[in-house]
């Protein structure tokens, strides 16, 4: 990847990092999702790795918390942690963002909108879920590291999930979100026939070598 170009006026602000080599055309790109706490900075590092022909485009969440930045508030109501869910409000409010800064990018650095993909850690993992049950056909691949499928779209079974590319990773010691939930996420997007790819890794919330390596075979096999 190139150097980060200058933003674009989007809803989100946001890191747009141009393909290695100039396209004729519009070319694929990869939305970015951060985690909790973290920014729009923080995954760089993973989406550097991924094919050069890749347009990133890495999202900061709209709430700032911690010296970073949250996509929404936690609903602590079942239990700790381990039982969260996204507050309805903000959620809802996020994922409207988030469709309305890639429609916008889209136009702002000419990007194929039929290959688009998503990379989510974490409260990125569980929003690019939701995005990708929510409306199937605006995503070509779904990447979500160590997340799990939100309640208010876990019963969803749109047109356009059967075959759809999703590569669900967790971590095996990871305490913040136990490998536990990003399996039933798992069995749920199985049972509406999208074509999942699941992998459990090495530690705890946090994306490993191994867990990269599979990522960037993933990413390569839907761009190539």
């Amino acid at each position: 990847m190139t150097d980060t170009s200058p933003d674009a006026d989007l809803p989100l602000e946001h890191v747009h990092v141009a393909p290695g080599e100039k396209t004729d055309g519009p070319a694929p790109a990869v939305f970015v999702l951060h985690g909790r706490g973290a920014d729009e900075e923080d995954l760089l590092p993973v989406a550097a790795e991924l094919p050069d022909g890749l347009h990133v485009v890495s999202l900061r969440a709209p709430d700032p918390l911690q010296g970073g930045y949250t996509w929404y508030e936690l609903d602590l109501s079942a239990g700790g942690l381990e039982s969260s869910q996204p507050d309805v409000d903000d959620f809802r409010r996020s994922l409207d963002l988030i469709v309305e800064t890639v429609e916008a990018a889209v136009d702002a650095y000419n990007l194929d909108p039929d290959r688009i993909g998503l990379l989510g850690f974490s409260q990125g993992a569980i929003t690019g879920l939701s995005l990708l049950l929510a409306e199937p056909d605006r995503y070509a691949w779904v990447v979500a590291l160590h997340g799990y499928l939100a309640e208010s779209h876990a019963d969803l079974d749109p047109d356009g999930i059967e075959g759809k590319p999703v590569f669900v990773g967790a971590g095996a010691g990871d305490r913040v979100i136990p490998d536990s939930r990003s399996n039933a996420a798992v069995d749920r997007l199985e049972a509406v026939d999208a074509a999942v790819t699941r992998g459990s890794f090495p530690g705890g919330h946090g994306i490993g070598p191994q867990e990269l390596e599979a990522v960037v075979e993933f990413v390569e096999s839907r761009v190539r």
